[in-house]
């Protein structure tokens, strides 16, 4: 069993800095069963950002596990831990066939044009992975809104940040509505109009980061830190790229160990 913990751990680590960082921070119980859920979707979401893409291989695990869930197991460890973790914490199956959904448009939807169209692929690729997480926190439905809000934010603020990086990859999630499709295309052609594009951006996660934390209270104390240092962290990276919306060709703001760990103790003393 350590070893599968191990591997989880791994493949959880090499995808999600800051959330990882944070959730070392959980209970036993409760950060084994995160590793068992984020190794999962993480194995599958790194199948379609690979370059190039490995479309066969995805296509090849989702369908392994609606075999294996039907008949309540699976030879592959990763898919089977999710599985019994899904059992266990009754996961709604609509919510990972949602995320299977949004890591599909990934293969053949490179840009978004509507905050609609942005939002139906946040649902699957973010606000599922917050309804999975209460589950696993045993909280009740009444949190349900907020954890998904919280995944949405958790989400859009990465899109601002990795907009470069999206860029490269023929990939523009930001909705370009109401802009001139030249900011996106030639950010530097028109600075004043990138940065009013990037800071109506930041603010959209502003205002779904601030619902999502009206939700806390509906988290037990000793999980509720490491979720709050984590809505720190991003709310620190959009505090940066606040300050300096051309900070995101730059460098790819990501908070330090040192800092995520810091702003756990802060929350263990100072808990709100």
């Amino acid at each position: 069993m350590s070893n599968d913990v191990d591997l989880q751990k791994k493949i959880f680590k090499s995808g999600s800095k800051t959330f990882f960082n944070s959730s070392l921070f959980f209970p036993a119980e409760v950060r084994k069963d995160v590793f068992r859920l984020y190794a999962f979707v993480r194995i599958a979401d790194d199948y379609v950002d690979s370059i190039p893409q490995k479309v066969k291989e995805f296509n090849d695990f989702v369908r392994i596990y609606r075999e294996s869930f039907k008949v309540g197991h699976s030879e592959d460890k990763v898919i089977n831990d999710f599985i019994q973790l899904s059992f266990e914490k009754k996961f709604n199956p609509d919510w990972i066939e949602a995320f299977f959904k949004s890591m599909e448009m990934d293969i053949f939807k490179k840009k978004y044009s509507t905050l609609s169209e942005t939002l139906d692929y946040i649902y699957g690729s973010a606000e599922v992975i917050g309804l999975f997480m209460a589950r696993i926190m045993d909280l009740k439905e009444d949190s349900f809104y907020y954890a998904r809000m919280l995944g949405r934010a958790f989400q859009y603020i990465n899109f601002v940040r990795d907009i470069d990086e999206d860029k490269k990859l023929g990939r523009r999630y930001l909705p370009i509505e109401n802009f001139d499709e030249r900011i996106y295309d030639d950010p530097f052609a028109d600075k004043l109009a990138f940065e009013e594009f990037i800071l109506l951006n930041v603010k959209r996660y502003e205002v779904w980061d601030d619902i999502a934390r009206k939700g806390f209270g509906y988290i037990p104390v000793r999980y509720r830190i490491p979720i709050m240092a984590a809505a720190d962290m991003y709310r620190w990276t959009a505090d940066k790229i606040s300050k300096d919306p051309f900070t995101v060709f730059k460098k790819k703001l990501k908070p330090s160990k040192f800092r995520i760990i810091s702003r756990v103790g802060f929350r263990v003393v100072l808990p709100k």
